[in-house]
């Protein structure tokens, strides 16, 4: 009984000083405007971490992350305009950090290449179609029939 008296107070200030460094990790951004917030919210949702796999920054723990989130809110408090901002992005950290790539000549080939596929899916499956319907629509020749006739009767003599 003693044993739980001194483990209860110990365990509760360990969890208690475990709560303050994870409540310290919480970045508060503070926005006059709702529609500001919403822009920082879409912005950081829209890019993906440099030094994680696959991780979006509003997400992300890595420094870097941090550094992107803190540059974003600066530039929308000086007022540039989200296409700036992600054009600032792109000019830093590459085309990477985009989670959509824009349409240009070099990921052209990445937004059409799923349409181009989805294309020669269709016509592939009409020509099998259509050849098959052909094949099945064909008739049989003289001898054919003769040998088709030769199996029934055999058939029904046995």
């Amino acid at each position: 009984m003693a044993l739980i008296r001194f483990l209860l107070p110990v365990l509760l200030l360990s969890l208690l000083a475990v709560g303050a460094a994870l409540a310290g990790a919480v970045e508060v951004r503070e926005f006059d405007d709702p529609v500001m917030e919403q822009r920082y919210r879409s912005l950081t949702a829209s890019m993906r971490c440099p030094t994680c796999e696959n991780q979006a920054i509003n997400d992300s723990n890595a420094p870097v992350s941090g550094d992107m989130r803190d540059r974003i809110y600066l530039l929308l408090q000086e007022g540039v305009s989200d296409i700036e901002i992600r054009d600032h992005m792109v000019q830093r950290f590459g085309d990477y950090v985009l989670y959509n790539p824009r349409l240009e000549g070099r990921t052209f080939l990445l937004w059409g290449l799923p349409a181009g596929l989805v294309v020669l899916a269709a016509v592939l499956v009409a020509l099998i179609v259509r050849s098959r319907r052909n094949a099945s629509a064909t008739t049989l020749s003289a001898e054919e029939r003769r040998r088709l006739q030769a199996l029934i009767n055999r058939e029904k003599t046995e």
